[in-house]
């Protein structure tokens, strides 16, 4: 891909449209920036030094779109439609539209690994990430975890590999794929954004559809939506599992996880031994026990990293132990299956808050689980509080646990929490939504919720 003498649009000036205009700006190309929010907002959001000083021409504004004509390439922020009308009308009239992904897989001079998913993407790219790191490789760990790609494309060897935690909105309009390509379970999300569930789904189609004869295609084993992508690539297809399974890949067998290829079977550690709770942990681990391997980690740092891995921020985190009480954080739970997935990994009573801003989700498996499950208190936060409820008094189960409602602030959440919590009771944030309203995004949720629970010591 060539930008000399081209003239370039870059649509979202955050930190990645920054990456990408501090990558092309020497590159001979004439850039343009356009943005929604003013300058200054820029500056101050980002922390950028003075924009005016910037080697570019930008376009600020409500209307900034309406300015998008005469561009040999666009470069669209993810979070932006392709089928924007503006954007639609500039392709249509000879525009090459990529984004920085797009640009990253053409010009990377060495293996890259794609993980996506709904959930688990950034627990199973950085247990790759430490594996092959522990095995002395040249890694390196971007895209929507960490620093963006492009910012250390200029550092890679043909001996580097790469780890790309990939979304749907970064992979729908890419034309290659990763060398390797991890699909974990794929329900849905991001329906605030995407027209459908097809939509989602299709989206991440391209993590193994440009795939070669040499590349791998990895697939949770477990789930069928998962296995069809595979058949997509025409690279190598294995497989993982939390479940014992004939297929070579990597699965738990005799609560032991278990590597095989061919005849050849290993066994990496007993299920024990993972320091990561729950079950679809399970899934994550051996995800990235066989991408590592396949990637030429070394048996005996699989096996150190697994064993210490205690897993990131905001994802099932165990905050404190007060009086006996076990609270943990797990805001980065945006769905219901990830919420679903929390629950089951406690065999404690357990007091969930849940609730949040819509994201287009169906709450009626969520309202069962936690009727068939040791939900005893029930705080639900935030727009979709209501409709959880109804989920929940709708669903078959044993019995109903004690809702309570209508809480505006994360200080008056922890009040009830505490006060209802006993010796051996789980406290457990696993929203199933999107945070916007009550609180900014997923990592403020959860860090007022740690700075509420690390507070507690200093009442009692």
């Amino acid at each position: 891909m060539k930008f000399e003498g081209k003239k370039v649009a870059i649509i979202g000036f955050g930190i990645e449209g920054k990456a990408t205009f501090d990558f092309l700006k020497n590159k001979g190309a004439s850039i343009t920036i356009f943005d929604k929010l003013s300058k200054k907002e820029l500056e101050n959001r980002y922390g950028y030094d003075d924009l005016s000083k910037t080697r570019a021409t930008f376009v600020f504004g409500d209307d900034y779109l309406k300015k998008l004509k005469g561009f040999d390439i666009i470069i669209r922020t993810p979070f932006m439609r392709p089928d924007q009308k503006e954007i639609k009308k500039a392709v249509k009239n000879g525009a090459q539209l990529i984004n920085q992904i797009g640009i990253f897989l053409d010009l990377c001079p060495c293996p890259v690994i794609g993980v996506t998913g709904t959930k688990g993407k950034g627990t199973t790219s950085t247990l790759i990430y430490e594996i092959l790191k522990k095995s002395g490789k040249d890694v390196y760990l971007g895209g929507n975890i960490g620093l963006p790609a492009i910012s250390f494309l200029k550092k890679l060897k043909k001996s580097s590999i790469v780890i790309l935690e990939l979304s749907s909105f970064q992979l729908m309009d890419i034309t290659k794929s990763p060398n390797t390509a991890v699909v974990l379970n794929v329900t849905r999300e991001h329906l605030d954004w995407h027209r459908s569930v097809k939509e989602y789904r299709d989206a991440k189609k391209p993590i193994v559809s440009f795939q070669k004869k040499s590349d791998y295609a990895i697939a949770n084993g477990e789930y069928k939506i998962s296995r069809e992508y595979v058949r997509l690539s025409k690279g190598k297809k294995l497989f993982f599992s939390k479940d014992r399974s004939n297929q070579d890949g990597c699965f738990v067998e005799n609560e032991k996880i278990v590597l095989k290829l061919g005849s050849n079977k290993i066994k990496i550690t007993d299920v024990l031994e993972v320091k990561l709770r729950g079950k679809h942990n399970l899934e994550n681990v051996t995800a990235a026990v066989l991408a590592a391997y396949l990637n030429g980690a070394n048996i005996d740092s699989i096996r150190k990293v697994i064993k210490g891995f205690k897993g990131l921020e905001h994802r099932l985190e165990l905050v404190r132990v007060v009086n006996s009480v076990l609270y943990y954080n797990d805001s980065f739970s945006t769905v219901p299956e990830t919420a679903i997935a929390a629950i089951n990994s406690f065999t404690e009573p357990l007091i969930l808050i849940a609730g949040g801003s819509y994201k287009g989700s169906d709450y009626r498996d969520l309202g069962k689980a936690i009727r068939n499950n040791n939900v005893k208190l029930l705080i639900l936060i935030g727009d979709m509080a209501s409709e959880i409820e109804i989920a929940v008094r709708s669903a078959k189960g044993s019995e109903m646990p004690k809702i309570i409602k209508g809480i505006k602030n994360m200080k008056e959440i922890m009040k009830i929490a505490r006060s209802e919590a006993k010796a051996g009771d789980v406290v457990l944030l696993s929203p199933a939504c999107a945070s916007f309203g009550m609180f900014k995004n997923y990592k403020e949720r959860g860090n007022q919720f740690k700075e509420e629970v690390g507070r507690l010591g200093r009442r009692d």
